[in-house]
C-alpha cells in the first residue's frame, strides 16, 4: 500500500501562487508515476499533471501548461505541484495519486489516492 497526504492548499487571489505537497509513505517503491488531479464542485475529476519518480518525465494538461510545475524529491518521497498565475477556474480539490504504471493521464491507472486539499482562487 501507498499512503498519500496532500497539503498546501488554501485561498489565493487570481494571479497568485501556491505550492502543493504530497507526502508518500508505505510501499512507495511500488509507484512509478505520481500525478495530480483536481475536482471542482459538480465536475468530473480531471488530470492536471504527472511525473515519473525516477526519470522525471512530466506531463501537463493544456490548461495548466506553463503555469504549473510538477516535481519530486525522491529522498523525501514527496511530490510537489507549484501553481503560478492561478485563475478562478483552478479552484478545486486537488488530489495526489500514485500509479504502478507509466501511464499519466488515465485516472483508473492510479491505484492510490490522497484525501485532497482545497485550492480556492478568488477573482
Amino acid at each position: 500500500q501507498v499512503q498519500l497526504v496532500e497539503s498546501g492548499g488554501g485561498l489565493v487571489q487570481a494571479g497568485g501562487s501556491l505550492r502543493l505537497s504530497c507526502a508518500a509513505s508505505g510501499r512507495t517503491f511500488s509507484a512509478y508515476t505520481m500525478g495530480w488531479f483536481r475536482q471542482a464542485p459538480g465536475k468530473e475529476r480531471e488530470f492536471v499533471a504527472a511525473i515519473s519518480w525516477s526519470a522525471g518525465n512530466t506531463d501537463y494538461t493544456d490548461s495548466v501548461k506553463g503555469r504549473f510545475t510538477i516535481s519530486v524529491n525522491n529522498a523525501k518521497n514527496t511530490v510537489y505541484l507549484q501553481m503560478n498565475s492561478l485563475k478562478p477556474e483552478d479552484t478545486a480539490v486537488y488530489y495526489c495519486a500514485a500509479s504502478l504504471r507509466r501511464s499519466t493521464r488515465i485516472s483508473f491507472e492510479y491505484a492510490y489516492w490522497g484525501q485532497g486539499t482545497q485550492v480556492t482562487v478568488s477573482s
